[in-house]
């Protein structure tokens, strides 16, 4: 009888293009195979003989430097064995010297990269590019991040670009975003993340831990992450973060350099992150709040403190009310959490407030922001006071050379306005309000409210301790004056309006009216304020003042206007890096009455569009050219423009300088576009100059085969 010679595996097929369309992974721009958690891929093993009854045959996946099975980190799957470690694998057919197998993960295997390797008897097979990324799986019932609804995964987990949401709650825009989270080294950059987040293969398993995680290391504040946060006006030596239109540019310099990437602030955190969670196949969008507030003592009330112009003053105050904050929802099930918080979990990667050491937020449930139950992990008490603080408003008067402190109003409704993500398979903007608050003024939000403020307990309505502190070496031991809220007698209403569009370079036509309900003659003062402001809340100048006293007559209105000329503010226009929000703040108070009323109002300033001109489709690898067309219809000239272009797989990330554009000038820009992935694809353009830190366009086209 002959000796058996023995069995050995000769090559591995991975069947990536079988397997990557039935786990939506195609996608993804990378040699190795891609698949996701909880569900069925084929390999075809070829051998040196067939396969026989008494032959030994394995496959076995290592994850980590040094795989090894007591640590769980090294599976051996053989296929008359059932399951290992919640993986299964069987033999699909025999055909002669070939062998299909069918392997399948657990649903709550570790993500990550995998090494493959052929076990026969006592040979081991090492395959060329033998690596398997391991991803969550949306489409896999078992998977904690499961998504029922087709669309929502269509949206949430593979669109690629998106919107997110800025400006001011008077006038939200959308800033076009491309996500690319299937580009080239983007899914390598994740990995990377993985193992820089030293996280354990058991808490793998979780994306309540991953998705912590990440939002520790998109931000580069303690642990050398992908994004240096910068909101001082000074980016020099970076990037700044007005000029980014994706996270494709960031995440691929990042990788390559493995050093932060300087500059970002909210919004390019928050679509960085989102970049992250949907290509690691975490369901994720991007969440603005306008109005929020970052609530540093977690008392729940923010203080604005304005002087005897009705100016805000910036040096009092460490709590902030951001015109807009972008933060994500990850979507997920909460399996260490009491039923009823699972689905969409706030995180948050802008470092604003340290959690448990580190600048991380969240994954903190919605609904746990809904119904005011602020005790459970991770960092509700931050993310519900965004959405829920009030903001109450001090003047700040000398009154024998001592400040003191007047209480002027309080607002209860005004922060957390207009929760915004981008809709489902479309491109327009869905108010998520409701899913992060009940109606205000409802019950349901008097009992949430109540049931936040028993684990919060706020202080008292006096300015902020930390502050007060820092004021009584002005002037001895400052007692603040608290005077009590009268329900205004006189219903009295503030309202602020612009007359004229606002565009840069024209004078600023603002106007305040006063308005009274009750029947009586009645004397108003008014104090309103212009002043331009960064989003974080922040004052970047004064423009102007008004003071004025007006007589109202029963029930009636008086409009004042307040006219801003263009010397005023153009100076500070062109020399900030950042984009700037017109605030204006007023002060009524009824003679008769001692009715106090404060109210502010941001705006955003309104530029001339972009055209963008290319065919509505296109060939893959078909040349096609696409124009970029601007006038400048302000009456300023527009300095130092640049053009910043990307079509993810049509065009690569461009910038192109133009100079200067005159008033009436008209800029024509034109590239060649090389097609390289099929379906649905946009180009991004947005164009910057000194004066005008942000005008975006975009047009979609589909490219055939």
């Amino acid at each position: 009888v002959f000796p058996e010679t023995s069995l050995k595996a000769t090559g591995v097929d991975f069947l990536k293009s079988q397997n990557t369309q039935e786990h939506h992974t195609d996608g993804y721009n990378i040699k190795s195979l891609v698949v996701r958690r909880g569900q069925p891929f084929q390999v075809l093993v070829s051998l040196n003989r067939e396969l026989r009854a008494g032959d030994r045959l394995s496959l076995r996946f290592g994850i980590g430097e040094n795989p090894m099975k007591i640590r769980g980190s090294l599976l051996s799957l053989k296929p008359e064995r059932e399951n290992f470690n919640g993986w299964k694998i069987s033999i699909v057919k025999k055909n002669g010297k070939e062998c299909l197998l069918s392997v399948t993960s657990s649903p709550n295997a570790p993500v990550g990269k995998y090494n493959l390797h052929v076990k026969t008897g006592t040979n081991t097979y090492k395959p060329e590019n033998g690596v398997i990324y391991l991803l969550f799986n949306p489409w896999c019932e078992d998977d904690a991040v499961y998504m029922a609804n087709e669309a929502q995964k269509k949206e949430y987990v593979l669109n690629d670009t998106g919107y997110i949401y800025v400006g001011s709650a008077y006038s939200i825009y959308d800033r076009p975003w491309n996500f690319g989270q299937f580009e080239e080294f983007v899914l390598d950059a994740c990995m990377y993340l993985l193992e820089k987040s030293k996280l354990s293969l058991t808490d793998r398993r979780d994306p309540t831990n991953v998705s912590r995680a990440m939002s520790a290391l998109v931000n580069a504040n303690d642990d050398s992450g992908v994004l240096l946060g910068n909101w001082s006006g000074n980016y020099i030596n970076g990037t700044s973060p007005m000029d980014w239109i994706g996270s494709v540019t960031i995440l691929q310099q990042y990788y390559k350099t493995k050093k932060p990437v300087r500059y970002g602030q909210c919004w390019v955190f928050a679509g960085v992150l989102n970049t992250v969670m949907r290509c690691l196949g975490v369901p994720c969008r991007c969440v603005s709040t306008f109005d929020s507030a970052h609530d540093t003592e977690e008392n729940l009330t923010v203080d604005i403190y304005l002087n005897e112009k009705g100016e805000k003053m910036n040096s009092l105050s460490l709590d902030s009310v951001w015109n807009f904050h972008v933060w994500n929802d990850a979507w997920m099930k909460r399996t260490d959490l009491p039923d009823g918080f699972s689905g969409w979990q706030a995180i948050d990667s802008t470092p604003q407030e340290q959690s448990q050491g580190r600048f991380q937020c969240g994954p903190c449930p919605v609904k746990a922001v809904r119904e005011g139950d602020v005790y459970l992990p991770y960092d509700s008490k931050f993310v519900y006071a965004e959405v829920n603080a009030d903001r109450v408003y001090w003047l700040v008067k000398k009154v024998n050379g001592k400040d003191k402190y007047f209480k002027v109003g309080t607002e209860t409704q005004a922060i957390g306005k207009n929760i915004s993500t981008k809709a489902v398979g479309q491109n327009r903007r869905e108010d998520i309000t409701r899913e992060y608050k009940y109606p205000e003024g409802s019950k349901e939000e008097r009992m949430s409210m109540q049931r936040a403020y028993s684990f919060i307990r706020p202080s008292g309505l006096t300015p902020r301790s930390g502050y007060a502190s820092t004021v009584q070496t002005l002037g001895g031991n400052v007692q603040p004056l608290v005077l009590k809220e009268p329900g205004t007698k006189t219903g009295l209403q503030l309202k602020i309006t612009n007359a004229e569009p606002l565009h840069p370079g024209n004078p600023l036509e603002l106007a305040i009216t006063v308005m009274i309900s009750a029947p009586g003659n009645w004397t108003v003062e008014l104090i309103g304020s212009c002043q331009l402001q960064y989003y974080t809340g922040k004052v970047q100048a004064n423009l102007g003042t008004i003071k004025q006293i007006i007589n109202l007559e029963g029930a009636s209105e008086m409009q004042i206007p307040l006219k801003i000329a263009p010397d005023a503010y153009m100076k500070t226009l062109s020399s900030v890096e950042d984009e700037v929000l017109i605030i204006v703040t007023a002060i009524a108070e009824v003679k008769e009455t001692n009715d106090k009323l404060t109210k502010e109002t941001s705006m955003r300033f309104q530029y001339p569009p972009i055209t963008i001109q290319m065919p509505e489709t296109a060939q893959l690898y078909n040349d096609f050219s696409c124009a970029f067309i601007f006038k400048n219809k302000l009456n300023v000239t527009l300095e130092n423009c640049k053009l910043l272009v990307e079509g993810l797989g049509i065009f690569k990330m461009t910038t192109f300088d133009l100079g200067d554009i005159m008033p009436g000038r008209i800029m024509k820009s034109e590239v060649i576009c090389t097609p390289t992935r099929l379906g649905e694809k946009k180009m991004v353009a947005k164009l910057i100059s000194d004066q005008i830190k942000g005008i975006s366009a975009e047009k979609g086209i589909t490219i055939t085969e």
